[in-house]
């Protein structure tokens, strides 16, 4: 395992202490714990734009098109 050491202000760390205390945690944990939120948000933005890179916009639009029109069947 690895150490980090950040600068943060005062009162953002203050606000991550009490965050991690409301949530019955430590300040260590409650950041693991936000980065590993991070880094999955990031991977699956990078799936979506490679995905995203090979798709057809025609054919993206198409299927935009059908789940609205599912959503308005469901009114």
């Amino acid at each position: 395992m690895s150490t980090l050491t950040i600068r943060l202000p005062e009162d953002k760390h203050n606000r991550l202490r009490q965050l991690a205390k409301h949530r019955d945690i430590s300040v260590n944990k409650l950041i693991e714990e936000l980065a590993t939120i991070s880094i999955a948000e990031f991977d699956a933005e990078t799936r979506f734009r490679a995905l995203a890179a090979r798709g057809s916009a025609e054919r993206g639009l198409s299927l935009l098109e059908k789940l609205d029109a599912a959503f308005d069947a469901e009114k």
